[in-house]
């Protein structure tokens, strides 16, 4: 039981990451939301902003400036937290695979191989937290930001919503979660109580007691 779910927890983390990687590095985050008036599309992403031209498809990126320069804060937010995020689910995945227990890594240990299978439930927990942090924080920043100009009628020629990459960050980041969940609860709860890692005593031989006793009365005659 304990084996299917660590495969089933490796499989999810293994999605989620890609989809994490996916969101960092397209450029989707922001999409024009007037597509019917527009003749063109437009994608604004962490790094770059894309327009595709409706009619003859030609699409044409403006790289931004080096990632030193002054970015708005959401930029510079949300591509902290993901990147952190995907480091961390990066290792997690490294630590994960060797914790398996279809792995022969520590067959002999696998003491030590359920310790890596829970590290890696909290070092993917941890990615997740980030993650979902910055794709949340980028979407409401846009939704603020469409809602100002609205209230205040301010029309700039187009308006932006969340487009797919930010729903990939959210997705990625709860499947994150999930396996989080399933390597550290469920795989606890899973674990039969003999297997799970327990200090052992080692009793004081009763030899060696008997012969610091005999010493004990040899001294005293």
């Amino acid at each position: 039981m304990s084996a299917a779910l660590q495969v089933t927890a490796f499989g999810l983390a293994l999605l989620s990451t890609l989809f994490l990687l996916l969101a960092t590095c397209t450029d989707c985050w922001m999409v024009n939301a007037d597509d019917s008036l527009e003749v063109s599309h437009k994608c604004r992403g962490l790094w770059r902003e894309c327009v595709t031209n409706m009619q003859d498809g030609v699409r044409t990126c403006d790289q931004y400036d080096s990632i030193l320069a002054d970015h708005p804060v959401k930029i510079v937010v949300t591509r902290t937290l993901m990147i952190a995020a995907d480091l961390l689910a990066g290792l997690a995945l490294a630590t994960l695979v060797l914790g398996l227990d279809c792995i022969t890594f520590l067959k002999e240990d696998p003491c030590v191989k359920l310790k890596l299978c829970y590290g890696a439930g909290v070092i993917l927990c941890a990615g997740s937290i980030l993650g979902l942090i910055g794709s949340v924080w980028y979407a409401v920043d846009v939704y603020v930001e469409r809602a100002m100009l609205v209230s205040h009628n301010i029309f700039l020629g187009v308006h932006y919503d969340f487009g797919w990459s930010c729903w990939l960050g959210m997705a990625g980041s709860m499947g994150c979660f999930v396996a989080s969940v399933l390597l550290t609860c469920c795989l606890y709860a899973c674990t039969a109580p003999s297997s799970r890692c327990q200090p052992q005593r080692h009793p004081q031989p009763r030899g060696r007691t008997a012969t610091s006793k005999m010493y004990a009365m040899d001294s005293r005659v």
